[in-house]
């Protein structure tokens, strides 16, 4: 009983909050740039006190990631001896733009995937060495060293050709309703954006500064790692990262910010 009042209690107060939220974008915060494409980062959604952590390269905790992944990048691993420096030579160079066109279509697989998958299929592929496990300290290291590369640069993925049913199915996933909140993205993320939740504005929902440092979880985090999070709170079943439909909607939520400045690795509460 006491876990359903819990539950009751929870629910009560997501739903009032939403529903007391006017459906449509609030004024956006004070200092906010003013974009022709009306695009606004999560950035400017976070407490002032959130905003410096991220923008002091010696407070940012998701800088411990970059720099890790630094060192993994030149670390052979695997039985062919190989580093990703082997293929990809200094990824400061390398590296620059490619974080900001994932996920995209795998052309020898025809799949969609995201950046953490391609970096095990290369560890697989070419250095002959064993996948990182999803959500690893390894695996975010080198995803938020990629990403870091990109810093500064518009995101820019792809929607035609190969890649045009996934982003039709990612945008039907966006639009659907879910879990017994009976909640879709884009009921907070473009209805109720610049509103409150909980203690919180609510963002436009984009995926320019992943994988992100999350405060709540005191570790970085990657965008299904988000949506997870997100289905938990409209009391959905989570699904598992990698997932298919993940990367659909990945997809089309990184769509929705294409244009906007990459700042990896953000911080967020």
């Amino acid at each position: 009983m006491g876990v359903m009042r819990r539950f009751l209690r929870h629910a009560a107060m997501l739903l009032a909050a939403l529903a007391a939220a006017t459906p449509a974008f609030a004024d956006p915060p004070p200092e906010t740039p003013v974009r022709d494409d009306g695009l606004i980062s999560g950035y400017w959604f976070a407490s002032p006190e959130t905003r410096a952590i991220q923008d002091d390269e010696f407070s940012n905790p998701g800088l411990l990631y970059v720099d890790r992944g630094a060192l993994r990048w030149r670390e052979p691993d695997g039985a062919a001896e190989k580093s990703c420096a082997s293929c990809h030579d200094d990824g400061v160079e390398t590296m620059a733009g490619v974080g900001a066109t994932y996920p995209k279509v795998d052309e020898a697989s025809g799949a969609l995937i995201n950046l953490g998958e391609r970096v095990n299929m290369c560890r697989v592929r070419h250095m002959d060495a064993k996948p990182l496990e999803t959500e690893s300290e390894p695996l975010l290291d080198l995803t938020a060293y990629i990403m870091h590369q990109s810093q500064g640069m518009p995101m820019a993925v792809t929607i035609d050709g190969p890649a045009a049913p996934f982003f039709e199915h990612g945008q039907a996933l966006y639009n659907q309703r879910v879990g017994q909140m009976d909640l879709a993205c884009t009921m907070c993320h473009d209805q109720r954006v610049g509103h409150y939740l909980r203690a919180e504005h609510i963002s436009q929902g984009h995926l320019n500064g992943f994988p992100t440092y999350m405060m709540r979880w005191g570790t970085m985090a990657s965008p299904h790692r988000r949506f997870q999070f997100c289905n938990e709170q409209a009391r959905a079943e989570p699904l598992p990262i990698n997932h298919p439909d993940y990367n659909a909607l990945e997809l089309y939520i990184a769509w929705r910010g294409n244009g906007l400045e990459i700042e990896t690795p953000a911080v967020r509460r």
